[in-house]
């Protein structure tokens, strides 16, 4: 199945990592490297090396799955590309390599949503997973372990505290309430649960009523904000002086972050941001793909 995910702020988060010009064009000779890692449908990295000759490129991804669906992109670029199936919080394993840019989009891609069978959509009747790992075990946690077992206090905790839902202690009680029935086990489970414990106004909202509760659940179950830490700082590590790191976030969490981390790198004289203002989706892209209304770029350059 070909990937179907639309890459989101193509053109900017590329020129924000100021790449060298093809040689054919009177640019350097040397061969860059670009850390894609959060590769995702490819096309972050599929632009970069038909842009530039001289860059190769390392692509990261948790998800097994996401090289397999776009590797016939990439039949033209063998030798230029490889590929790493690990959590981007690994970007250590590269460290004597230092690399030249780095690209990071936050967003679950659209695979992952539409046809990963894992239960991140709450449009689909799947399994309540919700793990960024293509093939889980029994010792990863899902969102079936959180919503199953967690106590009612932690829910609305993880509710509100990621998903910014302010009917938090509702669904929370409401999953509690269920779970003493019968287990949760799918995505229309746990809808179910949420629209019977939410007040009927807010269903007719201009978004799901689930989508921030299936939102918070996810960040919990693959630990989204810590790694994101991790990954800035070990990316930052890997860079050369000189290079560059191009974030996108869609989450107001995940873009503190992003701006705080930026921010003590220049405050102490180690980077320099290249946008003091997040760079967001023009009209026209918002126009031919919705889900990059929430998306905000940053760019720093490691001095």
């Amino acid at each position: 199945m070909e990937s179907i995910h639309k890459t989101v702020l193509l053109n900017e988060t590329i020129d924000g990592l100021n790449l060298p010009a093809s040689p054919s064009l009177g640019g350097s000779q040397d061969k860059s490297i670009v850390v894609d890692g959060t590769f995702g449908g490819g096309g972050h990295s599929l632009e970069i090396l038909k842009r530039y000759p001289n860059v190769k490129v390392i692509a990261i991804d948790q998800d097994k799955g996401a090289f397999e669906k776009a590797k016939d992109k990439f039949e033209d670029f063998k030798g230029r590309i490889s590929f790493l199936n690990i959590n981007f919080s690994n970007l250590d394993i590269l460290e004597e390599k230092k690399v030249d840019g780095i690209v990071l989009d936050l967003g679950l891609s659209s695979d992952q949503l539409e046809n990963s069978g894992r239960g991140f959509s709450f449009k689909k009747d799947e399994p309540l997973l919700m793990t960024m790992k293509e093939n889980p075990n029994e010792e990863d946690l899902t969102a079936m372990d959180i919503v199953n077992n967690w106590g009612e206090k932690n829910l609305a905790d993880i509710i509100y505290g990621y998903g910014e839902e302010k009917f938090s202690r509702r669904i929370a009680k409401g999953i509690a309430d269920t779970r003493e029935k019968m287990e949760i086990k799918t995505t229309f489970d746990l809808v179910k649960i949420i629209e019977n414990s939410v007040p009927a106004g807010y269903k007719k909202g201009k978004i799901h009523c689930a989508t921030k509760t299936f939102q918070a659940l996810r960040m919990a179950v693959n630990d989204e904000l810590n790694v994101l830490k991790t990954v800035l700082e070990k990316g930052f590590n890997i860079l050369n002086k000189g290079g560059r790191m191009s974030v996108i976030s869609f989450h107001s969490l995940e873009d503190r972050i992003v701006k705080n981390f930026y921010r003590d790198k220049q405050k102490n004289g180690e980077a320099k941001l290249i946008n003091k203002k997040p760079i967001i989706a023009s009209r026209e892209e918002v126009k031919q793909n919705s889900r990059s209304r929430s998306a905000k770029l940053r760019v720093l350059k490691k001095i």
